[in-house]
């Protein structure tokens, strides 16, 4: 009997806060409503924002053009390709104004709502980037022979043979030229690096030259867009190999170039095959393979490699890489090599892979020259040793996948209690620390369970989690805490219902951290509620 008594006043006393919660209902979500105008505000400002960068950029009158309209983006290309003799250390100057453009145009892309970008401006965009990625590559191209003419200027003093390194915050060129052609020197390091390759010994007594060039952004991967995804990459590698017909005579070459110019472009016969590392991480990439014959003629696109794998065979060349800290590989990584003709990354060609992971060093032999890059299967977590998926409810299931390095449990939802979740969540960002509580993948499939904070300087005066469910349209506090053995939906001691996540928080809220949140910036709650939405920490956590 005191058990039923006790029940019957627990039932009495949860019927009047659900009567208490109903009676306030239509005042808080009328709040929320006023309070959640940031959002289509914050979309204003962003589209404010467009049309402000278009006009500080109309009057800052600096010369450079933007890239959203195509007769300036289309003149900056012209008369940049028709300027010549730039040295590597001009176009590296310049190229910080081309990877700008390029990310204006990118962000563009991005950031711009459908409903405001039309067909044909994607076309446009996409099409100014693909321009200025190969204008650029051209411009080092040609940057890195006017480099290779002063080779002899630039001898080391101990192997008689050019070596040169210029770095910069975006690009590292390595250039080695084989002045003196001694077999001894088969073996090149670069200066103060661990960057380097052998060369076999008809290469060793050859004239030839040999190009690593190191970026820090990704220039390749929309060059030929794809509608399937590829491995993704880790980084991107190609090694450039320049082989002249006449080296012998550099200092004459230097002191007659004008005289000699045009008859390099009618009867030279060079091949440059070049290595670019990459450290952006893209699911869609592409490298194009540069082999031109005739490096005065400089024609792009590169033309078909045929010639240069039957007249211009050589032995394989070992090549040594170092691996970008910020790159990690659960194996080791996989050296490809890129197929301009299938369009595909193939393995032949490529021999005697050897990785260290301690000192983040990779050595391999290329048989046949082109873009090489390092990858990782992105199924690298198949074949999966279990899994199961189990239902929750109606319209909600769990898919739990055990693989050999981790388990992963997906919860599939009624997305509209995420969005009311994330939304909320975004309001109250500024003074409130959320997080994943185990309790979430157990509660009924209409709603959600997080922990909340306060959390207004670096160590929170209260450090102790609360844990709030919301079902889109009533929020509690719980009993239980993440060490409980059992799931419980009864309320915490002297708390109550309230139809918003939002209005929950502020119950227990300091007035401190509500004038905090009434202050944050629209854009910036839209910011963290655009990511909550494109992460859906809830579902998938």
């Amino acid at each position: 009997m005191e058990r039923l008594e006790i029940q019957r006043i627990e039932k009495e006393k949860w019927l009047q806060l659900e009567e208490k919660d109903l009676g306030r209902r239509n005042e808080e979500l009328d709040e929320l409503n006023l309070l959640e105008g940031c959002f289509p505000e914050a979309e204003r400002l962003k589209h404010d924002t467009r049309l402000l960068s278009q006009w500080k950029h109309y009057i800052q009158c600096d010369g450079s053009p933007d890239p959203s309209i195509s007769q300036e983006i289309n003149t900056f290309i012209s008369l940049w390709r028709e300027e010549t003799n730039e040295t590597f250390e001009e176009v590296i100057a310049k190229s910080k104004l081309v990877l700008n453009l390029i990310e204006k145009l990118k962000l563009i892309l991005l950031e711009t709502p459908p409903y405001d970008l039309q067909d044909k401006n994607i076309i446009q965009y996409r099409g100014s980037i693909l321009q200025l990625q190969e204008l650029l590559q051209l411009k080092f191209n040609v940057a890195t022979e006017i480099l290779l003419r002063q080779a002899s200027t630039l001898a080391d003093l101990d192997s008689g043979n050019m070596e040169k390194i210029i770095r910069d915050e975006n690009v590292t060129l390595y250039v080695w030229a084989n002045l003196k052609k001694n077999p001894r020197y088969r073996s090149v390091r670069f200066s103060g690096t661990q960057i380097g390759f052998e060369i076999p010994r008809i290469l060793a007594t050859s004239d030839i030259a040999l190009r690593l060039l190191h970026t820090h952004y990704d220039h390749v991967s929309p060059l030929h867009p794809v509608l399937t995804p590829v491995p993704k990459e880790e980084r991107t590698s190609t090694v450039t190999e320049l082989v002249r017909d006449e080296v012998k005579n550099v200092e004459e070459a230097i002191s007659k170039e004008d005289q000699e110019e045009t008859k390099q472009q009618e009867s030279g016969s060079n091949i440059i095959l070049e290595e670019e590392i990459k450290v952006e991480e893209q699911d869609d990439i592409e490298v194009q393979k540069i082999l031109k014959e005739g490096l005065q003629k400089y024609t792009y696109p590169p033309e078909t490699t045929e010639e240069f794998e039957t007249e211009n065979a050589f032995p394989p060349i070992e090549v040594t890489l170092e691996v970008h800290e910020n790159v990690i590989f659960f194996e080791d990584p996989i050296v490809v090599r890129w197929d301009t003709e299938g369009k595909r990354w193939k393995t032949d060609g490529i021999s005697k892979v050897s990785y260290n992971p301690e000192e983040r060093l990779i050595t391999f032999s290329l048989e046949t020259f082109g873009p090489v890059t390092l990858i990782q299967d992105t199924h690298i977590n198949m074949p999966y040793q279990s899994w199961e998926l189990r239902p929750l409810g109606v319209n909600t299931v769990l898919l739990t996948v055990t693989t050999v390095f981790t388990e992963i449990q997906i919860q599939i939802k009624v997305p509209l209690v995420e969005m009311k979740a994330y939304r909320q969540m975004a309001l109250l960002s500024s003074a409130f620390a959320f997080g994943w509580s185990k309790w979430n993948l157990l509660c009924n499939s209409t709603k959600v369970v997080v922990k909340v904070r306060e959390h207004l300087t670096k160590e929170p005066m209260n450090p102790d989690w609360d844990l709030l469910m919301f079902s889109g349209d009533r929020a509690q506090r719980l009993k239980i805490d993440e060490d409980s053995q059992t799931f419980s939906e009864a309320l915490k001691e002297e708390t109550e219902f309230h139809s918003t996540l939002y209005h929950m928080v502020k119950d227990f809220a300091s007035e401190e951290a509500m004038e905090k949140v009434s202050s944050s910036d629209c854009q910036f709650i839209d910011c963290v509620c655009q990511m909550l939405l494109s992460t859906r920490l809830l579902s998938y956590s």
